[in-house]
């Protein structure tokens, strides 16, 4: 359960789950090394902690784990999340990868709620399908109606739940995204020691909020003239951009992209002008790319008509979806989810961790999420700035003359390769100072 599996990350997960942070031991050495590292892009990243990203966002979106999966997508939708927290009384539950994250009470310290795990609109749908591989004619409304704990881990994402140290620096926590970790939670008050400074699956808290690798991202683009020449680079050149990308034709069908998608632990996949492949995941290079389907396309569906457009391929379900949010379907998706059980309302601020959702369409109106792409020879801080601006996690690569596809940008590749940037100027700048010194 602990283990997750992502082709690119599978590795770095496991180094994970072992502990084996190899930037962060570069924070243990002696205090005069940690001064001399106070420069540059590796020290401003060294200097900023993960409480100051976690500051500014509302509270966590939480479901109780007897809420039924018809409530949990009602939370997505109305939350504008990508995934929910599922709440559990403590002491009665194993968490997500063995997690025991409990928030505690503030003035008694006792456990209060266990955070078993997180769901997301993919572990839905991914539930539908498989009933109905067993039973097409089987009732909508029943399967809505189990348990969301039933469905904890369906895809990647919930595998694990993982918590960093308020005090973990942005370049640990760098490392941790970079290894394919999209969110973790933090809590505001830590119970764990200060030297801690890493991801847990242990923690207990009062309070907790989620920060995600948009959340980062955000903080590298505010601080662009801080970063220095790592911006100003190709994403070519630096070697952000995989190649590797699978990409399903515009009639192939919702269901079959979604258990493929499964399948290969994607969560968004290109959609390409080319006739439907016998394996439905298909090679996209060289090929044209004409949209994204992503998990965000399936929450924004209303559960009413989720099972109907299963059916239809992934650009007529896109077009249905887009129909439906103009028409003012960002009302809740069932009204029987507004009563108990649903998703607990925890602020009034206005924020999202939405992967995928455009800045323009997140109030809903006439305008349509748009495909983001760049090219190899873009710069990280165009990226960068597209995925801010358009609130994106990933960017399809195209060559410059046909729009073709060349490959992916993911925000788990900007995360790579800035701290890689970072650590590498700072080796070279203690190699600077050793030589001054001698």
């Amino acid at each position: 359960m602990a283990q997750m599996r992502v082709f690119g990350d599978e590795h770095g997960q496991q180094e994970l789950l072992r502990g084996e942070f190899h930037g962060s031991s570069s924070d243990k050495g002696d205090n005069s090394s940690n001064k001399k590292a106070r420069a540059g892009l590796c020290g401003l990243l060294r200097e900023r902690k993960v409480l100051e990203l976690a500051r500014g966002k509302r509270r966590l979106v939480e479901v109780p784990y007897t809420a039924t999966l018809a409530h949990a997508a009602n939370a997505l939708l109305a939350g504008r999340v990508s995934a929910v927290t599922v709440a559990a009384p403590p002491g009665h539950w194993i968490g997500a990868g063995g997690s025991m994250i409990v928030e505690s009470d503030p003035a008694t310290g006792a456990a209060r709620k266990h955070y078993i795990g997180m769901v997301n609109m993919l572990d839905i749908v991914i539930h539908i399908a498989e009933a109905g591989q067993d039973n097409e004619d089987d009732d909508l409304d029943r399967r809505m109606a189990v348990p969301v704990s039933s469905v904890i881990g369906h895809s990647l994402e919930g595998l694990t739940l993982w918590t960093l140290h308020p005090n973990t620096s942005v370049l640990d926590c760098m490392e941790t995204f970079s290894k394919g970790v999209h969110r973790a939670l933090v809590p505001l008050e830590s119970s764990a020691p200060d030297t801690i400074v890493a991801v847990e699956l242990v923690e207990s808290a009062p309070a907790y909020k989620m920060v995600t690798q948009m959340d980062v991202v955000r903080f590298l683009r505010d601080h662009g003239a801080e970063l220095g020449a790592v911006l100003s680079r190709t994403v070519g050149g630096l070697g952000a951009a995989s190649e590797a990308v699978l990409a399903v034709a515009s009639r192939t069908t919702v269901i079959e992209a979604v258990r493929t998608m499964r399948a290969a632990s994607l969560t968004a996949v290109p959609v390409v002008d080319a006739p439907v492949d016998a394996y439905v995941l298909q090679d996209g290079r060289g090929k044209k790319v004409v949209e994204t389907f992503s998990a965000t396309d399936l929450r924004d569906c209303p559960v009413a008509r989720l099972r109907a457009w299963l059916g239809a391929g992934v650009t007529e379900f896109k077009e249905k979806v887009a129909e439906y949010r103009r028409e003012g379907g960002r009302r809740p998706l069932d009204s029987a989810a507004a009563g108990d059980g649903g998703a607990q309302a925890t602020d009034d601020g206005y924020d999202t961790d939405d992967e995928d959702d455009t800045a323009a369409g997140r109030g809903g109106g006439e305008e349509e999420k748009r495909m983001v792409t760049c090219t190899m020879e873009s710069t990280l801080g165009e990226v960068v700035e597209k995925a801010v601006e358009n609130h994106v996690h990933r960017l399809w690569v195209v060559d410059e003359e046909e729009g073709l596809l060349r490959g992916v940008v993911s925000l788990t590749d900007v995360l790579r390769v800035v701290r890689e940037a970072a650590l590498g100027e700072d080796q070279e700048l203690h190699s600077l100072q050793d030589i001054v010194s001698s």
